[in-house]
């Protein structure tokens, strides 16, 4: 991997050994036969839109030390290794990537802002519960866009009190959060939440499969009146009897229409 570096930096030792202060610059990474650009500006990095898979080497070895916001959205992440370089991150930008449910975040102690917008999360409770034990310091989240969120300006099929049974799980997960997505928390959300947040989780029930094996599966049976023994076309048994009663349609009303010479 090729890096050039142009525009000018300048950089001190004011801050714990290290500051570096930068204009903005432009970084060309050539790797698999194409240019990338990173803008940096302070300690602000933002790798948008490169269809990259997984977060370049380059990029934590030389902006991990400093960095403060990260922006690398409009990729196809699927993993978030290389991150545990961002020592002391305090904003993250993941939107419209292909991260999932069982996204792995390293510790970040410092981060207050996380954007996870327009992946593919379908479970919230494992990734709160990670989100709970490695970002502490977590302040304002966003799952816009996600089928985790069922917000009704995203899909007409979820309404308002959908939404906000989301919010009161989230909440009761990660109490300290000011924002959530595009409203900010209020006292009466934080309150609900902890007394009924537990009970907010979104449970889906199975797939419904078509094939007779799947229900069977699933547990369940074709009902049919016949007895177990009989059930089976191959083992067929018939039964023969004779009846004490006959009938003579003495007393069936259909008769009085039947005339004599149709007998």
């Amino acid at each position: 991997m090729i890096i050039r570096l142009t525009g000018q930096v300048r950089s001190d030792k004011s801050w714990d050994g290290f500051q570096q202060k930068a204009d903005w610059n432009e970084i060309g990474l050539k790797a698999t036969g194409r240019t990338a650009h990173l803008k940096t500006q302070r300690r602000k990095v933002s790798y948008i839109g490169h269809e990259c898979e997984a977060i370049p080497e380059q990029l934590g070895m030389k902006h991990g030390l400093f960095t403060k916001r990260l922006d690398l959205s409009f990729n196809l992440l699927r993993s978030l290794e290389g991150l545990e370089e961002f020592v002391c991150l305090e904003e993250l930008i993941l939107d419209n990537n292909l991260l999932r449910s069982d996204l792995q975040l390293p510790r970040l102690p410092y981060l207050h802002t996380l954007t996870i917008n327009k992946n593919q999360i379908s479970e919230l409770d494992s990734l709160l519960d990670h989100l709970a034990e490695v970002v502490p310091a977590l302040k304002y989240l966003s799952l816009l866009g996600n089928v985790a969120c069922p917000n009704e300006l995203v899909s007409l099929d979820n309404d308002e009190s959908d939404y906000q049974r989301y919010r009161f799980f989230i909440l009761h997960k990660l109490p300290n959060l000011k924002f959530l997505d595009a409203r900010k928390v209020s006292q009466k959300e934080q309150r609900e939440a902890s007394t009924r947040g537990v009970f907010m989780k979104v449970v889906k029930p199975k797939e419904l499969a078509t094939g007779e094996g799947d229900l069977n599966t699933l547990g369940f049976h074709q009902y049919t009146p016949l007895p177990q023994g009989t059930r089976d076309g191959s083992n067929h048994k018939g039964i023969f009897a004779k009846c004490r009663y006959v009938y003579h349609g003495k007393h069936s009303e259909g008769n009085r229409f039947i005339r004599d010479d149709q007998l």
